[in-house]
């Protein structure tokens, strides 16, 4: 076998290529890291290709190869933040994922979200300004309101579990809670007591 390709069954694979994938995989993740700290710091108009560039310490023209523009880097980011939290509750440890009573993982899945949206509200307020149609149908609306509809029916609550998450996830609006931080003056430390008041009434009933 020639050298600097292995086999994988019938197929030949380049190792040098190989890496090179690697090593891209793990630079885009750097750089939307290295985004989520700067909408963190400075929200999501301080998140700029310059900002960006200067932060990953890297060329402008690296970042505009691995996201063509600002709206791409966006939709990369917001994705980037989704698969963190998805991550969380199906493998990460206790109260979100696995291993805790149902109750404080519901109550769990609530808080972290709403954290998620204080930190970066505009993001997902952005992703839910689409059709309506394509939000509700997509896979990672879908897989959140399934995570939730499990933990309900492992709480045996009562009613149509299908109904009962969408009425949660309507809570988890980023919307709707930007709305109530920033407009009505709640703080995320009252939005988030009234989830877990909310959702303590839905299994307890």
């Amino acid at each position: 076998m020639p050298r600097g390709r292995t086999s994988i069954g019938p197929q030949l694979i380049d190792a040098d290529e190989h890496t090179e994938r690697a090593d891209a995989a793990r630079n885009r993740q750097l750089l939307l890291d290295a985004a989520q700290q700067l909408v963190r710091e400075h929200g999501v108009d301080g998140l700029t290709m310059d900002a960006l560039a200067k932060r990953a310490g890297v060329g402008k023209g690296t970042v505009f190869r691995r996201f063509v523009n600002r709206s791409g880097l966006l939709h990369a980011l917001l994705n980037h933040s989704e698969m963190q939290f998805q991550q969380g509750f199906m493998f990460g440890p206790p109260p979100l994922g696995p291993g805790a009573p149902v109750l404080d993982r519901l109550i769990a899945f609530g808080r972290i979200r709403l954290l998620d949206i204080e930190i970066e509200g505009e993001l997902y307020r952005a992703a839910e300004l689409g059709d309506a149609a394509d939000r509700y149908a997509g896979k990672p609306y879908g897989l959140l309101r399934a995570h939730l509809a499990m933990l309900l029916r492992e709480a045996r609550c009562p009613g149509e579990i299908t109904l009962l998450a969408d009425g949660l996830m309507g809570m988890l609006s980023a919307a709707l809670v930007m709305h109530q931080l920033h407009v009505l003056g709640y703080t995320a430390e009252q939005i988030g007591d009234n989830w877990e008041a909310f959702v303590r009434r839905v299994v307890s009933a």
